[in-house]
């Protein structure tokens, strides 16, 4: 895949593509499902190998049917390879792009440990098309097994609250014992981590998130070491179906070309309100908060140079009390009241109307753009309402 590669990462984010581009200067959306076949003298003067297939997926001299490759996926795939360092393939979904993983990878025992609740459903699914006594999952700080293919899956920073954990550690034991290690990264894109330095094999991003950063985009993203896999996990692609549609794609190409400015900005504002939450004197109504700036190893693992470099944008409060978290995201004006996260837009969500398994009184805070004096005002306002209830 190419790209200007010396350039920094904000520059390729918006330069990677242009390759591909026609005269115009923003990508058209290409909603054709198939494209026309080229004449006889067109295909021989190319010699491209159209017939016999002998061409390279990532770079298409033409397109032919969209389940294969397709103009606005293809620049969009060009763009995350650019800003990830990696070859990537793009998916439909953050759970589609996790389920391609397992279906690479093929492990027989998989190393995890809480985080989102969506991997475990879908590791379930794997078991289910393997045979539940086929596949074991152990956790990620149990002894691994020598003789079974291995995958350990390190989600950091950590789905809902915001801890980072060492990729570095988990790496130093899987490959010990020849295992692959996977990781959801999804917290924490470019330029806040790069997985891959720190010992990661194969990194999975919900793209919805803050790839397309826009709460307008559902999109999953598989990034691999080297060019074999990739053309391995995109032949798998083509033969399952889940490709990312092309209306998703260019939301994704459009949201990339900003991804430096939004990130940055969201993890220093979530950071900032992490610390002044941790120490909000008001009402009594905070009983814990989590961010990764705020853990014990977090100068071991958070700052330049180090696995996370700032941020994450999204972290967790736990309330005193179970009615002050059902009111709590009510009484907020800035803060939306729903899940996901990753958009421009602040969210809040009270995580047991999507995971069964939380403490009802948790609040997840997805931070956006905003300002962050604005942000700290509305959450003040916010305590100041609900301390009273019991």
């Amino acid at each position: 895949m190419a790209s200007h590669s010396k350039a920094g990462l904000a520059t390729q984010a918006i330069h990677a593509d242009q390759y591909l581009s026609g005269p115009e200067v923003a990508p058209a959306i290409s909603t054709s499902t198939t494209f026309r076949h080229p004449t006889l003298e067109q295909i021989a003067a190319a010699d491209d190998g159209y017939f016999d297939k002998n061409w390279d997926p990532a770079e298409p001299s033409r397109h032919i049917y969209s389940r294969e490759t397709q103009p606005i996926t293809t620049r969009a795939e060009h763009v995350l390879a650019a800003v990830i360092g990696h070859p990537t393939v793009v998916y439909p979904s953050g759970i589609a792009a996790f389920f391609a993983i397992l279906l690479h990878v093929r492990p027989d025992v998989i190393a995890i440990t809480d985080g989102y609740h969506g991997s475990h459903v879908g590791i379930d699914l794997y078991r289910r098309t393997r045979g539940e006594d086929q596949v074991t999952v152990i956790k990620l700080d149990d002894e691994y097994p020598k003789n079974k293919k291995l995958l350990c899956w390190v989600e950091t920073p950590l789905n809902p609250f915001g801890e980072s954990r060492s990729i570095a550690k988990y790496a130093e034991k899987t490959h010990a014992v020849g295992g692959v290690v996977g990781v959801d990264s999804t917290f924490a894109p470019p330029p806040l981590s790069d997985p891959f330095r720190w010992g990661a094999d194969i990194v999975m991003h919900s793209g919805t998130k803050y790839f397309a950063g826009h709460s307008d985009a559902l999109i999953g993203t598989v990034s691999v070491r080297d060019k074999a896999d990739w053309v391995k996990l995109w032949e798998d692609r083509m033969a399952t179906g889940s490709i990312a549609g092309s209306l998703d794609s260019w939301l994704l190409l459009r949201s990339l070309r900003t991804l430096p400015l939004r990130i940055k900005r969201q993890a220093r504002t979530a950071t900032a309100l992490a610390a002044w939450l941790a120490t909000f004197q008001g009402g009594g109504v905070i009983e814990k908060v989590w961010h990764a700036s705020l853990q014990e190893d977090a100068a071991e693992l958070l700052g330049p140079g180090k696995q996370l470099e700032d941020g994450p944008a999204c972290f967790s409060l736990l309330l005193k009390e179970r009615k002050q978290a059902d009111k709590f995201p009510e009484e907020l004006k800035f803060f939306v009241h729903a899940t996901s996260l990753g958009g421009v837009e602040s969210l809040i969500e009270q995580r047991i109307i999507s995971d069964a398994k939380c403490d009802p009184r948790l609040l997840r805070l997805s931070i956006g753009i905003e300002e962050l004096e604005d942000l700290k005002s509305d959450l003040s306002q916010a305590i100041e309402k609900v301390k009273d209830l019991q």
